[in-house]
């Protein structure tokens, strides 16, 4: 079938809407990006962004949609760049091969928050500003080698961190956030490995929240499934799993 180009983004908010909690990063940066479809009313939509430094494809989709969303890929093959990341569901790749070969596979939870936060902070974090950026850039290498940080969501109240005798030891930061849309996917949570295990973790995600819960009607975030430690805190914290999909590095073969 012929690819549609979609650029009404109010039609594609309602579309992403039916299901926000798949569709998170979806709702959360409608502009800039290039979406693709099948069908202009319903099915599958495939996000392809090339703004950054590595190319982004994102299509998700439930189990019982993965047969049309492959058909979908398999139309994208002509645009698609040589190297990108993708995030897709379980098999969805299928579609891309022979022509691309996985570098990478990083199975991830998508984790929502659905119950309340637990009002227990053992320690204080305060939201971040542009002037904690020489901070938050030391840190993450450090704790985090593999984050994608975009220095922008230090403005507007995007990280929380907690600092003893001035040293920033963690952070928690969103990676995309619309209150229009009234969502926000969280991302580069950690500590310092001095100082892991003292709840400090907990304590960014916990004020983080708070300071989205007004803008934010759904808030989720991704997790390795192999990181049990995380997993067990967001699920103190209120989280529940809702999807699972693999984030993936593809090259052309």
């Amino acid at each position: 079938m012929p690819l549609i180009s979609l650029h009404d983004r109010a039609a594609l908010a309602a579309r992403f809407r039916t299901d926000p909690a798949l569709h998170l990063f979806e709702l959360g940066d409608l502009d800039d990006t290039t979406w693709y479809t099948a069908s202009a009313e319903h099915g599958p939509v495939a996000l392809l962004y090339s703004g950054g430094d590595t190319p982004v494809l994102l299509a998700f989709a439930r189990p019982a949609a993965v047969p049309p969303l492959e058909a979908l890929l398999g139309d994208l093959l002509p645009f698609l760049p040589r190297r990108f990341l993708a995030g897709l569901p379980d098999g969805a790749e299928r579609a891309l091969a022979p022509d691309y070969a996985v570098e990478r596979r990083t199975p991830l939870l998508r984790m929502l928050l659905t119950h309340d936060l637990s009002t227990e902070v053992p320690h204080e974090a305060q939201l971040l500003t542009p002037d904690d950026l020489a901070d938050t850039r030391a840190l993450l290498p450090t704790s985090y080698p593999e984050a994608w940080f975009d220095p922008r969501m230090l403005t507007g109240g995007g990280y929380t961190g907690v600092r003893e005798d001035g040293r920033l030891l963690a952070v928690a930061g969103v990676h995309v956030h619309s209150p229009t849309q009234r969502v926000a996917v969280l991302g580069n949570v950690t500590t310092h490995p001095d100082a892991r295990g003292r709840g400090l973790a907990r304590a960014c995600v916990t004020a983080l929240c708070r300071h989205l819960a007004a803008t934010t009607d759904h808030l989720g975030l991704n997790v390795r499934t192999d990181n049990a430690p995380a997993i067990r805190l967001y699920e103190r914290l209120g989280f529940t799993t809702v999807a699972t999909y693999n984030e993936l590095v593809l090259s052309a073969s």
